[in-house]
C-alpha cells in the first residue's frame, strides 16, 4: 500500500515572491498587496508575502468557489484538533 499526497507536488500555481502574488491577484486587490507592502516595516515584509500568498493560493484555486460554497452552506468536512493531533502522533510527527 502506497500513499498519494493530497496536492502533488511540483511548480505551485503561485510563486512565493511580490512578482507571483501580485500576478496572481486582481486589479484592486493587487493594488491592496502593494500597498501594505511598501508600507510594512523590513521586520514585517515577510508575514504580508506570507498573508497575501495564502490568499492568492485561495484565489486561484481550481476547487476554490465549491469550497467556499460548502464552507458558507455548512458542508463543508471538518476534522478536531484531537484527531489532527492524534493522526500526528500516530505517523511520529512532532505535535508542538
Amino acid at each position: 500500500m502506497t500513499a498519494q499526497p493530497i496536492h502533488p507536488h511540483g511548480p505551485e500555481r503561485v510563486p512565493r515572491n511580490a512578482e507571483g502574488i501580485a500576478a496572481a491577484l486582481d486589479g484592486p486587490r493587487r493594488m491592496d498587496f502593494y500597498r501594505e507592502l511598501l508600507a510594512a516595516a523590513p521586520e514585517e515584509a515577510e508575514g504580508v508575502l506570507r498573508r497575501w500568498w495564502c490568499e492568492a493560493m485561495l484565489d486561484t484555486d481550481p476547487a476554490g468557489d465549491r469550497l467556499t460554497a460548502a464552507a458558507l452552506d455548512g458542508t463543508l468536512p471538518t476534522t478536531s484538533v484531537a484527531d489532527l493531533v492524534a493522526r500526528r502522533q500516530d505517523a511520529g510527527l512532532p505535535v508542538e
